[in-house]
């Protein structure tokens, strides 16, 4: 509860700096783009135990909505490539699981070109396979694993004049992948985005 009241405290100060700091008749306009990146995606297991990661991809558009100058709301429909990856000397594991996201952040700009984001995201499974390509045979398999998924996000980047972005972002999933073992995905995303 300290800590919940601290980052509220510190997260209000936050916010007037920046209101006062910025001309508050200057309100950018709404803007619509396409981002894509690269995932560097993981699975963690009862909290503590973390996987290999699966290198894969991101893609999708978004749409940024400003509330005041230096405060907007974005909202985003991603196809995004998770898994995770798992290596020894018998072979190597590959659980290949697709979702459609929806991740909606608040976004902050301390200064004209950069900002920092965080926000809820829901996730639906689209696609799943899992493979084993082992020194004598290879395999796969077919799990069930829950069509929904959820979590928060946490990042930041740059942004252009011309509306070409550069991010980093970080989602912490909090919903179990899994019946058993508490599987929850960890993916790191860098996009780039261009506004229409």
């Amino acid at each position: 509860m300290k800590f919940l009241k601290k980052s509220l405290f510190i997260l209000t100060i936050s916010l007037s700096f920046i209101l006062n700091a910025q001309d508050h008749n200057t309100t950018p306009s709404s803007k619509a783009g396409l981002k894509f990146g690269y995932n560097l995606a993981a699975v963690s297991f009862d909290g503590d135990t973390e996987t290999g990661q699966r290198h894969s991809f991101h893609a999708g558009f978004y749409g940024e909505s400003f509330l005041a100058q230096a405060i907007a709301l974005q909202i985003e429909f991603l196809y995004s490539q998770q898994g995770y990856e798992l290596q020894d000397s018998s072979g190597t594991f590959t659980q290949k699981l697709d979702y459609i996201n929806l991740p909606l952040s608040l976004k902050l700009y301390p200064t004209k070109s950069f900002f920092l984001e965080a926000g809820p995201q829901v996730g639906y499974a689209i696609s799943h396979k899992e493979e084993f390509e082992g020194t004598f045979f290879e395999t796969s398999q077919e799990f069930e694993p829950n069509n929904f998924d959820w979590g928060v996000n946490f990042g930041g980047g740059f942004k252009s004049d011309s509306g070409v972005s550069l991010s980093v972002r970080y989602h912490l999933g909090m919903g179990d992948i899994y019946d058993e073992g508490n599987p929850q995905n960890r993916v790191w995303q860098i996009s780039l985005g261009f506004d229409f």
